[in-house]
């Protein structure tokens, strides 16, 4: 079968266990998301071979790569600090594994000058890396990986230490590559906002397996479980009584305020998560059929561009609204509001 395969690869380092069944199908960029300290690096770098894992296999393409070294797996692999070489310029960045594995002039010059096209660094060829901005190493460690054409390649943590425009350029250089080249990216980060802009599919690691795979949007609007759902942002997140149908909808029952939800969910304690953001505030009552409820702002944080509002409801809510919103609502404590919401945005967890 196509495509990068884990089955069983366990691998134990520094007191930390890492235990991964993954299949990366070929042509997908898939994220793998997940806090510091969750085991993303460890995993990137026994698929690299770096580490050799203790039990199981990895296959790239069908053909078992497991006891390989590093060298010998035909993977492409962007590092987080770069590792540019600080004495040769830009060009010989780029072709110094070429120049390695043996490639001719014409081939290694060829080469070379159309990775320096495709990522528009014609200009900045015969520069050292110190005289380049973060972005434009970054760009640099791409295309040093790209030029020995693997099938697949792994970048870890990519965007995380350069400006905030220099990530948004770089990570629309990222989509335009993975779209024109064809190529499986395997791309490692703890950042929410990054994997959801870039996967075709993710998977969120925690304590060195994996808690969750699918497509971006099911993951984030799907968490599986509690600890995962907090990850994504989830904040309110409360325990609940399930308490028959309304409408064809669950009714669950929060310290005496009634939710809605589209879940059908069996009797008994239900765990259940809303976003922040699923939530709407307004001074006036709304029209919506379901999940209308009245309360009191108790207080509130300014995040920059959002502010998050807390909401006694009967329980308290947190509701993110644009600073303009904020702003144009006059909101203060003890005002009364209104919060209003989808029965499918109330989420039910494992």
């Amino acid at each position: 079968m196509r495509g990068l395969r884990l089955e069983g690869v366990r691998k134990s380092w520094e007191g930390f266990s890492l235990d991964v069944d993954l299949h990366v199908g070929e042509g997908e960029y898939f994220i793998i998301l997940g806090p510091t300290g969750s085991g993303k690096t460890l995993l990137l770098r026994t698929i690299l071979g770096f580490h050799r894992a203790d039990e199981g296999a990895i296959t790239l393409n069908g053909s078992d790569i497991t006891n390989e070294p590093p060298e010998d797996r035909g993977l492409g692999y962007v590092p987080q600090n770069q590792a540019l070489f600080p004495h040769m310029t830009v060009r010989q960045n780029i072709g110094f594994g070429l120049k390695v594995r043996g490639s001719g002039e014409g081939e290694l010059h060829q080469t070379v000058n159309e990775i320096l096209g495709l990522l528009g660094l014609e200009e900045l060829a015969d520069r050292r890396p110190s005289t380049l901005s973060g972005g434009e190493r970054q760009k640099v460690a791409l295309g040093r990986a790209l030029a020995l054409r693997p099938p697949v390649i792994l970048l870890d943590e990519p965007l995380s230490n350069i400006d905030a425009e220099s990530r948004r350029r770089l990570r629309g250089e990222l989509k335009r590559l993975h779209r024109e080249l064809e190529l499986t990216f395997i791309h490692v980060t703890h950042d929410q906002a990054e994997a959801y802009n870039l996967a075709s599919k993710i998977a969120v690691m925690r304590g060195g397996r994996l808690a969750q795979i699918g497509g971006a949007r099911e993951v984030f609007s799907n968490p599986r479980d509690e600890e995962t759902a907090r990850f994504l942002g989830y904040e309110n997140i409360l325990l609940a009584e399930t308490a028959g149908r309304e409408d064809g909808l669950t009714r669950l029952v929060v310290e005496g305020t009634a939710f809605l939800s589209d879940t059908e969910v069996e009797e008994g304690e239900a765990v259940i998560a809303l976003r922040n953001d699923a939530l709407s505030l307004s001074r006036e009552q709304p029209r919506e059929a379901h999940n209308v409820l009245k309360g009191l702002v108790t207080d509130y944080s300014d995040l920059g561009p959002v502010v998050t509002v807390s909401v006694d409801v009967g329980v308290v809510l947190n509701v993110d609204v644009s600073k303009n919103q904020f702003m144009e609502l006059g909101l203060a404590d003890d005002d009364p509001v209104w919060l209003h919401f989808s029965p499918g945005s109330v989420k039910v967890l494992e």
